[in-house]
């Protein structure tokens, strides 16, 4: 076994797995705490990815810089469409069902915007070091795949010491834990969620820059990006951060050894293959469902 080829396929893989991670956190907290199981999460991310595109054709605007415009766009049109089209639906008897059904027709609005706005041609995010590669000894490191992994390994860090350290965040692990003593603790629920929603679709936003570093991405993408956000979920614990994080580089890791000595058309084979394996074990996920 080629001992190189093996650590470079790693180093892959936990390069994808920190971008997987960033994309699923906010889809694992909406679910926890809102009970809402959001299938316009990955939309969102996807249009995330298109706006770094545009502000990088337009002006230049590296992706990462973009997130400057981009996070807080996407944060305000969160919050408006969780005032006029998710709240209600919280009231309802089955949220998890009525949340399924609302977000799905959010996704399908989305995906038809970008396809006006974009068509449907695949992109690329094409910058000044997408080609350049760091070499270290036998092992190299592209570019785009550093400043993806790098990106999401901060905006993971923020997002868990916002929970851990600010009094709002904490109001969030409260609902999540336990919401009926969080209110009578004088926490808003309603205020609450909302937060936590824009929260969650701002870190969409930029997890679906870090997809775009690793792949070319097209207005139907998010259809495909969907399945890997419920893996990350399910495997690391519906709201628990942490264990998306690590879900994420899990799933990352099987990824990517398995593109390097597997025909592609098993490698998803074997990663749900695994995957259904751990859940058959632990249907619970490896990690406690937690904020």
């Amino acid at each position: 076994m080629n001992t190189v080829l093996v650590i470079q396929s790693l180093i892959s893989g936990i390069m994808m797995g920190s971008v997987y991670a960033l994309l699923g956190v906010g889809f694992s907290l909406t679910w926890g705490v809102m009970k809402v199981i959001h299938i316009s999460h990955a939309a969102f991310g996807l249009l995330g990815a298109f706006l770094a595109y545009t502000l990088l054709k337009a002006w230049g605007l590296d992706p990462i810089l973009s997130l400057g415009v981009s996070v807080p766009l996407l944060f305000i049109l969160a919050c408006v469409i969780y005032r006029f089209l998710i709240a209600p639906i919280t009231k309802a008897k089955e949220v998890i069902v009525a949340s399924m059904i609302v977000t799905f027709g959010i996704a399908i609005i989305l995906e038809n915007v970008m396809l006006l706005i974009w068509s449907p041609d695949p992109r690329l995010l094409t910058t000044s070091y997408t080609s350049k590669v760091l070499i270290l000894g036998p092992l190299y490191f592209q570019y785009p795949r550093l400043a993806g992994f790098l990106m999401s390994a901060v905006g993971v860090l923020v997002i868990h010491l916002f929970l851990k350290k600010t009094y709002t965040g904490k109001a969030v692990r409260a609902a999540w834990q336990q919401r009926e003593a969080a209110q009578l603790y004088g926490v808003n629920l309603k205020r609450i969620s909302m937060i936590t929603f824009g929260l969650a679709v701002a870190s969409a936003g930029a997890g679906g820059v870090g997809m775009a570093f690793l792949y070319s991405f097209e207005p139907h993408a998010h259809n495909i990006w969907l399945i890997y956000l419920f893996l990350v979920v399910i495997v690391g614990g519906v709201g628990n951060v942490i264990g998306a994080a690590l879900a994420g580089l899990i799933i990352g890791v099987i990824t990517g050894l398995s593109l390097a000595f597997l025909p592609y058309q098993w490698v998803n084979l074997l990663t749900f293959g695994l995957l259904m394996v751990i859940l058959v074990i632990r249907p619970q996920g490896l990690f406690k469902g937690e904020v």
